[in-house]
């Protein structure tokens, strides 16, 4: 008998009370899958709201598993904001804050830096008036080397301060992300 080494379910969540149920049996070169994966997929399979419920509420993630339909079905089931921001043809760190300040639907200057973005994902939303919850979706996040992997990762940061704000004020706010 093996253990399994990765112990998440489908989403990247780790589970809970990780016992027997969550162990290989090697047989020869085959694999049995375990119980949490098999949690997982009847998730997946119950539908998209299902399987973003799966979803931790606040969290910043790579969209993986999830098309960013269901996505958009499922936070309309839930009564949650859609957001969707295209960033594939963006080359630079402008563009790409462009591409979000529009998906966003926020003046251009609101995202002229990552401090201004936080400042408007947060504050500035937060004014407005209470919020159901937000599916947000940043797509095709550039990889190259006028967007390195440091403001990709300061994006990300920016992203992640901001799950922590409407976490702090017990709204959820779930963030996908894929890259071009």
């Amino acid at each position: 008998m093996m253990t399994n080494i990765s112990e998440n379910n489908l989403y990247g969540q780790t589970v809970l009370g990780a016992s027997a149920s969550s162990t290989v049996v090697t047989t020869g070169s085959r694999l049995k899958p375990t119980s949490t994966w098999r949690a997982a997929l009847a998730a997946r399979e119950a539908g998209p709201t299902a399987a973003l419920r799966a979803v931790r509420t606040n969290i910043v993630q790579s969209i993986r598993a999830f098309r960013t339909e269901d996505l958009m079905e499922a936070a309309g089931e839930l009564g949650q904001h859609f957001i969707y921001a295209s960033c594939s043809h963006a080359i630079t760190k402008s563009e790409v804050l462009e591409s979000i300040a529009n998906g966003l639907h926020f003046p251009r200057p609101q995202a002229k830096n990552f401090d201004n973005l936080l400042n408007s994902l947060t504050t500035l939303v937060d004014r407005s008036g209470p919020q159901p919850g937000f599916v947000i979706v940043l797509e095709g996040l550039p990889c190259t080397h006028k967007f390195d992997k440091e403001a990709r990762e300061t994006l990300l940061d920016v992203f992640r301060d901001a799950v922590e704000f409407w976490a702090d004020r017990r709204v959820s706010c779930r963030i996908f992300y894929s890259f071009a």
